[in-house]
Parts: C-alpha cells; sequence; structure tokens
C-alpha cells in the first residue's frame, strides 16, 4: 500500500472523544452526553489534585460504570514522582489493573514501567512533551506505547508532519500509533503544562497536581524610587484564553488525529455536559456518510450552534492554540466569559414518574415559568429544561418563591438530592469569537 493511501486510510477514521471526569456528578453528566472514553484521577498522582477525583475503594465502581456506558475508562497518573512515592505508586497501580482501567496517561518512567509490569497500556501524557515523530518511534519501539498526547504546541502542519513521518518508517503499521490531542479547555502559559509559578508563590507544585493558578490573577508593577503601582492592562497578562477546536474540528480530523481531549476536571458538570455534546455533534455529524448536497452549509449551521452553547458555561475567551499558528497576544480579559451562571435553587426530595414531575424544595432562590433550569446528581449527571409549568399547595401558579416546596414538570427522571439550578444571562458579557478558516 502507498505512503498516501496509508495516511488516507488514517485520516478516514472517527476519532474517539474523550471527556473529563472530577467527580460522580460530572462522570456520569460525560457518559450520556456521549463520551467514548472518560479521563480521571484518584486523589494522587494526577495534575488535577484540587479535582473531587475518585477514592481506590470506588475504582471497580467507576470502572464498571464506563464500560457499562460502552465507553473507556483511563486513569490519571501523570505527575512526577518522588522516592518517597514508590510504594503507593505500586499499590495504585495494581488497583487499577484489578479495576479493569484500559489505559493509563503518565509520563514518569517510574509510572510506566510499573505499569507495564502489570499488563496496562500506558499513553504518554502531554506533560512528556512528544512533539516529533522520532520521540513516538522512541517509545513505541523500545516500550511498545501505542497512544501519545502530543505537546499542545503542535500546530495542524505539526500533526499532518508527523503522520507523513510515521507512515514514511512504519508504512501500513503506522495506523497502530494513536495520536491524541487536547481540543476544548483552558491553556496554560508554560510549555507542556510544566510550571513552577505556583510552587514558588504557594510552595504547590503544579506538576505534583496542585496548582494555585496565580497566573490566573491580575498583576501589578511597583516603581521601586517613588513606590507606586500600576495595574498591568486591562488583561490577565499571565491567563491565555481557552482553546476551542469546534469551529475548525474538520481540520483535525484530516490531519490524522485519534484521539479529541476536553480539559476540565476542575469545572463544573454542566460545563462536562455541555462541551461534550457540542464535540459528540459535530463530529457524528461530520462522519455521517454520504453527505448531502447542502452538507456545507448544515455542518456550519450546526458548528454555530454549538457554539452558542460552549459560551453559556465557564470560559476565558476562546482561541485556536497553537492549531492554527501562534497565538500571540491572546490573553483572557476577565476570569471568565460565559453569558450565563447558575443560580443555585433547591434540592429535589421526591420525583413522580407517571406525571413527570419533580417536588423540589426551594431553600436557595425563587423559580418561575419560562426560566432555563438544569438539575445535577452524581447518578442524574446534568439534565436540563424549560420550566413548562409550576404547581404550588397544588395550584398551579407562575411563579414560586423561596421558602416553598413546589411541583416542577421535568421531562426526564431525576432523583431525591439532586440540586436544581436556574441559567440567569450575565448582562454585559461579550461572545467570545473564534475566527473560522
Amino acid at each position: 500500500m502507498r505512503g498516501n493511501d496509508v495516511i488516507s486510510r488514517v485520516d478516514s477514521r472517527k476519532p474517539e472523544l474523550m471527556a473529563p471526569a472530577g467527580d460522580h456528578t460530572s462522570l456520569s453528566a460525560a457518559l450520556q452526553a456521549g463520551a467514548d472514553a472518560v479521563y480521571f484521577g484518584l486523589g494522587t498522582f494526577n495534575m488535577r489534585a484540587n479535582a473531587g477525583n475518585f477514592s481506590a475503594h470506588e475504582l471497580d465502581a467507576v470502572v464498571k460504570k464506563i464500560h457499562d456506558a460502552g465507553a473507556k475508562a483511563y486513569l490519571t497518573l501523570n505527575t512526577i514522582m518522588l522516592p518517597k512515592d514508590g510504594a503507593k505508586l505500586r499499590r495504585t497501580i495494581a488497583t487499577a489493573a484489578r479495576a479493569g482501567i484500559d489505559a493509563v496517561i503518565a509520563w514518569d518512567f517510574s509510572v510506566i514501567e510499573a505499569a507495564r509490569h502489570a499488563g496496562l497500556d500506558v499513553y504518554i501524557s502531554t506533560q512528556m512533551s512528544v512533539s516529533n515523530a522520532p520521540s513516538i518511534l522512541f517509545f513505541h519501539r523500545n516500550l511498545g506505547i501505542r497512544r501519545f498526547v502530543l505537546a499542545r504546541e503542535c500546530s495542524l502542519g505539526d500533526i499532518r508532519s508527523i503522520r507523513r513521518a510515521l507512515v514514511k518508517e512504519l508504512g501500513i503499521n503506522a495506523g497502530g500509533i494513536e495520536i491524541e490531542v487536547f481540543a476544548h479547555g483552558a491553556m496554560c502559559l508554560s510549555v507542556s503544562g510544566r510550571c513552577q509559578l505556583s510552587q514558588f508563590q504557594f510552595g504547590k507544585s503544579a506538576n505534583r497536581g496542585e496548582c494555585g493558578q496565580p497566573c490566573r490573577r491580575r498583576y501589578t508593577i511597583s516603581e521601586a524610587r517613588e513606590g507606586y503601582a500600576l495595574e498591568v492592562g486591562d488583561d490577565f497578562i499571565l491567563s491565555p484564553k481557552d482553546l476551542c477546536t469546534l469551529p475548525f474540528l474538520e481540520k483535525l480530523f484530516s490531519a490524522g488525529v485519534d484521539s479529541l481531549k476536553i480539559e476540565g476536571r476542575q469545572r463544573s458538570a454542566e460545563y462536562v455536559a455541555t462541551v461534550t455534546r457540542a464535540y459528540r455533534r459535530i463530529i457524528d455529524l461530520w462522519f455521517e456518510w454520504p453527505h448531502p448536497g447542502d452538507f456545507a452549509r448544515q455542518f456550519a449551521a450546526a458548528q454555530k450552534e454549538e457554539m452558542a452553547h460552549l459560551q453559556k458555561v465557564f470560559n476565558r475567551g476562546f482561541s485556536s492554540g497553537f492549531y492554527l499558528g501562534k497565538p500571540i497576544d491572546e490573553w483572557s480579559a476577565q476570569d471568565t466569559q460565559a453569558t450565563h451562571r447558575k443560580q443555585y435553587v433547591g434540592e429535589v426530595v421526591n420525583y413522580y414518574k407517571k406525571p413527570g414531575v419533580a417536588a423540589v424544595r426551594l431553600d436557595g432562590a425563587g423559580i418561575a415559568v419560562g426560566d432555563e433550569i438544569m438539575i445535577h446528581g452524581p447518578t442524574t449527571g446534568v439534565r436540563e429544561a424549560v420550566v413548562s409549568s409550576i404547581e404550588a399547595d397544588f395550584c398551579p401558579v407562575r411563579q414560586a418563591e423561596k421558602g416553598k416546596t413546589v411541583g416542577i414538570t421535568f421531562p426526564e427522571l431525576v432523583r431525591p438530592g439532586d440540586k436544581l439550578y436556574r441559567m440567569n444571562l450575565i448582562a454585559g458579557v461579550a461572545s467570545p469569537k473564534i475566527e473560522r478558516i
């Protein structure tokens, strides 16, 4: 088979959509939104130590839940390892192997060796800064590793170049090497996430998963002799905008990407649900075959609709990252540019399946017909609706105030203990823009 035929064959593969899970509610949300795989961490050795994470004793149940949904379970063990970590690392790896984890995401060689010894697949983390074909070939040939999360500094052209080089070297066997990239979420000022700023300021190392994110704050400069200080511009000069590839996602398909990763294990469950659902729709739409004659118009319209959804949840403005060139002068102007913010309303105390009504105790805020709401829960995940009817004291009402228990028509099953939120439009927030090419 000729080299170009091999590349074309690789490029035609539908990529995996990988979603983050920082807690049980986000895990349910990711699976309900159509993730092909979920990545998550335990209480140690992962780069998001401040997320809710999962405990070792519940790992069996978490993996089973993911597998029962037809998805894959990836465990992040992607921090640096210190001499004191050896025994705990071996116990963690053994627990992961017994639970049936599909792969471990790692970059420290001690983790790679322990995982391989336990018979687990290892995916090379972006922390390793793999950004060229010779590096991939080294790990593949010497350690049998088949998937690589490329350095975030790689452009679309770099990805294509890597694919071509692998095909030239391995021929048809190049199809056995998988390339994973970040498609959406927070970006970092550092190179592939390796930063010491948090260590210097707070004594909490980003490379041990404890980043305090000092880069996300405003800074001032002080003049030493006179003592006056100035705030540096209107932007957070160390805080990049969020990556968003949805407007040019088809270019990642054609570059030969096998897995698209959504960043966000420390973000909310509605973020996980909204972003996963948006990328799921666009991926599935592109890989429908054959494309109708007006497909380009339909595809562009779908991208526009999903961008509006992405703008609702937490974001620092959107950027194409390094994919379309170096992101010069793309700094966040504020902590979030989400067009909506959720407000806690109350807790579900019962759900009546036959009429499709949730009984909700309003201990946070009032609610009205026409409000856009969502319900969060560890098993429920994230469910959304617009309030069509409210009943208080057995009478229909247009609105209800805090302190009441009311019945709200809700079309999907929710559970006692689930939390209900109202989505409020934030006035004065400009919609993030990202250019489609």
